[in-house]
């Protein structure tokens, strides 16, 4: 029997499900994923892992663990992140943002439910379990195997707040880890692509676009009669109809700007995420004051500065010029480099556990920011690759067997890279 196949029969379907439904039901909402985080330190410490944890601030930290190779092989490390999109004082973006489903994980019927199964502590459970399974084997890898889960993947970005404590921003997951020691010749990110092999992804750009009054604001008995909405003193009046301005441009610029790479196509979309204007105590005049925040996705190599230009023009050309117009938050997205030998053993292990080609990639998992990103910034080649299903966005579950899947093919991929020789420093071939 190959290691590989030896791995594979390790691998504990009911252990599987019970650390995947354990670490979901630890609430890790960001910006709170000290307890999960502790947990799978705890885990890997037990399972006799030479663990470690790396973060910039006290309670949110990443955590890493590490099986030792023998020396002259390829490393690997495997990236999760382990905080979930939903808090529960999201009221103002969510209808039911204490729901269970955001905070809690179960099973129904033959599926697994929660958002934390499927963004993203599901995928990590399941390559913990494969590297688990390869290290029960006993047989040591050339190349160093690194596990990861990160914080702050579905993290916010400061906007209007001054600066002093640093409380949310990306960098303090993918980023931090590997700036501060998780490197390694490739990187596996386990999120849900449904088994495709994804090696491209958005970047994005976030505006700050404001308008403020020339003229004092009235008190609603003394507001003059109205004209249209671009003349309004009333400056959410405007905001309003720059949404409406904003909305064909977003319409326009997706088509305009999608992109047909390689490893697949990036469809950069966008639209206002939120809105500043007013005092909900006293509406009793008229405000001064609105911003409207709009969030742009972008593909690779797009200048972020031309993209402002375009969001300018855009709205001088409908007479709703803003005061002000800002990028206060971007991330370039990137198409992997020197990736192949990664893609081409999870393509193997793919045949090894499925039998059929993976799928090509759903736009949507390629035209979205994710974590990729900074391993491939980095210089870390990197793709993403993990479970999905078409019930991810509405029901957030998939199957039991789609994890277990993936632990397997995951186990394949630990034993095939990491027994691959590395070549020696200053070598041609080492850049291969």
């Amino acid at each position: 029997m190959s290691l590989a196949e030896d791995s594979v029969k390790r691998i504990n379907r009911q252990e599987l499900i019970d650390l995947a439904l354990t670490i979901c039901n630890i609430d890790s909402a960001g910006p709170t994923e000290a307890r999960v985080a502790e947990y799978i330190y705890e885990w890997l410490c037990t399972e006799g892992f030479k663990a470690r944890k790396t973060g910039l601030l006290a309670d949110r930290f990443n955590v890493i663990g590490t099986l030792p190779g023998t020396g002259g092989g390829r490393s690997l490390i495997f990236n999760s992140h382990i905080d979930t999109a939903v808090r529960s004082w999201d009221i103002w973006r969510r209808r039911d943002p204490t729901a269970d489903i955001f905070h809690k994980a179960w099973i129904e019927g033959d599926q697994l439910v929660g958002e934390g199964i499927v963004n993203d502590k599901g995928p990590l459970a399941a390559f913990l379990i494969a590297a688990k399974a390869v290290k029960a084997t006993g047989i040591p890898l050339k190349g160093d195997l690194l596990v990861s889960g990160v914080v702050g993947e579905t993290s916010r970005e400061p906007s209007d707040e001054p600066p002093g404590t640093l409380i949310e921003t990306k960098d303090l997951g993918a980023r931090f880890l590997v700036t501060h020691g998780g490197v390694a010749d490739y990187a596996l990110i386990a999120e849900g692509t449904g088994f495709s092999i994804v090696t491209v992804e958005a970047g994005e750009a976030w505006f700050k676009i404001s308008w403020l009054s020339d003229q004092p604001g009235f008190y609603t008995p003394y507001l003059p009669d109205r004209t249209t909405m671009q003349e309004s003193p009333n400056m959410i009046v405007r905001a309003a109809k720059a949404i409406e301005v904003l909305e064909r441009w977003a319409a326009e610029y997706q088509k305009r700007h999608s992109y047909e790479g390689p490893s697949g196509p990036v469809i950069p979309k966008a639209q206002v995420g939120a809105i500043r204007g007013g005092d909900s105590t006293g509406v009793g005049g008229t405000p001064e004051v609105c911003s409207l925040y709009l969030g742009v996705f972008t593909v690779p190599d797009q200048n972020p500065l031309d993209l402002k230009e375009e969001v300018r023009e855009s709205l001088l050309a409908a007479r709703v010029p803003p005061t002000e117009l800002e990028l206060y938050h971007f991330r370039r997205g990137y198409e992997a480099k020197n990736v192949d030998r990664l893609k081409d053993a999870v393509l193997k292990a793919h045949m090894d556990t499925f039998h059929s080609p993976p799928p090509p990639p759903n736009p949507a998992t390629c035209s979205m920011w994710r974590d990729v990103n900074i391993f491939n910034e980095l210089g870390i080649p990197a793709l993403t690759y993990g479970p999905r299903s078409d019930r991810h966005s509405h029901k957030r579950a998939f199957a039991i067997e789609a994890l277990y899947q993936a632990s397997c093919v995951y186990a394949r991929i630990i034993v095939d890279l990491c027994n691959q020789e590395r070549p020696k420093p200053n070598s041609r071939a080492s850049k291969s």
